[in-house]
């Protein structure tokens, strides 16, 4: 796992650590060929420079977002609406994460994309990768 990652990992509360620590491991598992790294300031994990998937510490809980997790019409990812297209999911527990959902979000995040790392380029409009 990124250096980086451990530390902002084990910088959180003890079950913080927990989820975080569970998420990172299914993510590097099942994105073996993603880019790992900090990004605004949370671990968010990249594929030919789009970005993924990621977590960060919120209010909430910890926040699992996928950029492109509108896509996946997944019921238990929560949608915000606006003109992007990222969904997530909070944790409060690492008991909660539900592995089967994870595996299966993450193949999703693979072969459904949207274009965010041109997004500036673009002026703000996305366009669907895959």
């Amino acid at each position: 796992m990124n250096l980086d990652v451990q530390a902002y990992n084990n910088s959180q509360s003890t079950e913080d650590q927990l989820i975080c620590n569970a998420l990172a491991e299914q993510i590097n598992f099942y994105l073996p060929e993603a880019e790992n790294k900090i990004w605004h300031a949370h671990p968010v994990w990249f594929l030919d420079g789009n970005p993924i998937v990621g977590y960060s510490k919120q209010k909430k809980g910890i926040r699992l977002l996928f950029w492109s997790g509108k896509s996946f019409d997944e019921n238990k990812l929560n949608v915000l609406g606006g003109k992007f297209q990222d969904a997530s999911i909070f944790y409060n527990s690492v008991n909660e994460i539900d592995t089967i959902d994870l595996k299966i979000w993450l193949q999703k995040a693979k072969e459904i994309q949207w274009d965010y790392k041109n997004i500036v380029k673009r002026k703000g409009v996305l366009k669907r990768l895959k």
